[in-house]
């Protein structure tokens, strides 16, 4: 059905596409039976202590308000990430902010954090316990003056329903955010978090999002913190302000944040990196260019843990996860590998 509806949807500007699919998601009429596939308990895994269904997960920036989670989990994800989620309500940059490259399967956004705020969300997560594995990702709002104490404000509110919570310090899009790559602000903010994790007894899991665009040189230094601030994990990567020289779309200097296959291998190297490392004590997220069960593969192979995807999304449909699903299986079968959690790593 998307195929046929495809052209229709592409007809429209991206963030009237995506309203749309958010309001069609909440009458929650899809059958969870449609997208479960045969032999299925290949893909069975641990993430942050807590077994999955499969490792094939949508990232931040779909359902950002988390308002159709559960109407999500039924497309066959293994878990969901809402977000990012700011302290106040935020209407984010001004439009056009989202943009389809379609010749390089890719999107460019400059968002800004659009949300309902924390109180709003919080509330609506507690009204509507998730189905299934839920991540939490939080950020500050752009007019504050302290972004630590916006990360520990929205830590200390959406903690309790959530199963992680990801530190998002890497969206281009928010003046000054990246800077928490810096090794002195990374320290300082994750200090601050370990506190608050332990002076309110709060016992969920904390990832960091990273920059695709980070230097070699600031990995080792990482590393070291996530291990000294009892990090669980990292979510490798976030969008990419750069990367632009081989793509072909005429929107490609717009600015923004590139996702979408020309993040790719970007990301992947990325991954086996720093896996290298870590060898297995901090888990991984992969994310970008999944769009595939080739393409989450290769993530797993190179160190990932589990995989993110959201613009393959855009592109392939609904159904995406269920052919990825039906892929991986078969990969699995051809590698004479029993489970999906003997993949992790093995190419790095």
């Amino acid at each position: 059905m998307f195929s046929i509806l495809k052209p229709y949807i592409f007809s429209l500007d991206p963030e009237v596409a995506h309203d749309l699919a958010i309001k069609s998601l909440k009458f929650n009429f899809l059958p969870k039976s449609a997208f479960y596939v045969d032999r299925e308990e290949k893909l069975e895994t641990k993430l942050l202590n807590e077994k999955l269904p499969n490792p094939i997960g949508l990232a931040a920036g779909f359902d950002k308000s988390a308002e159709v989670y559960n109407s999500l989990f039924k497309l066959g994800y293994g878990f969901i990430e809402v977000g990012t989620v700011t302290p106040k309500r935020q209407l984010g940059n001004p439009k056009p902010r989202i943009f389809r490259l379609e010749k390089d399967l890719a999107l460019i956004n400059r968002l800004g954090f659009n949300n309902h705020g924390s109180e709003i969300i919080s509330k609506r997560i507690a009204e509507n316990l998730p189905y299934g594995f839920l991540g939490v990702n939080i950020g500050p709002n752009r007019d504050t003056k302290n972004k630590e104490e916006d990360y520990y404000h929205c830590l200390s509110i959406l903690h309790t329903h959530a199963g992680y919570i990801t530190i998002n310090i890497s969206s281009p899009n928010t003046e000054g955010l990246r800077k928490f790559h810096d090794q002195k602000e990374l320290e300082k903010l994750l200090k601050g978090i370990n506190e608050l994790k332990k002076n309110n007894n709060i016992s969920k899991p904390v990832l960091i999002k990273l920059s695709p665009d980070i230097n070699e040189n600031e990995i080792s230094n990482i590393i070291e913190l996530i291990y000294k601030y009892e990090i669980s994990g990292l979510i490798i990567s976030n969008t990419t302000d750069s990367n632009r020289e081989k793509l072909s779309d005429d929107k490609k200097n717009e600015a923004g944040g590139l996702s979408g296959k020309p993040l790719e291998n970007l990301s992947t190297e990325l991954i086996k990196k720093f896996y290298k490392e870590i060898k297995g004590k901090i888990q991984i997220i992969g994310v970008g260019g999944v769009d595939s069960g080739q393409t989450a593969f290769d993530k797993i192979t190179a160190g990932a843990n589990a995989v993110q995807l959201y613009t393959g999304m855009v592109y392939k449909g609904p159904g995406v996860v269920r052919e990825m699903k039906k892929e991986l299986i078969s990969i699995l079968e051809k590698e004479n590998l029993k489970n999906i959690s003997e993949a992790v790593g093995i190419n790095a």
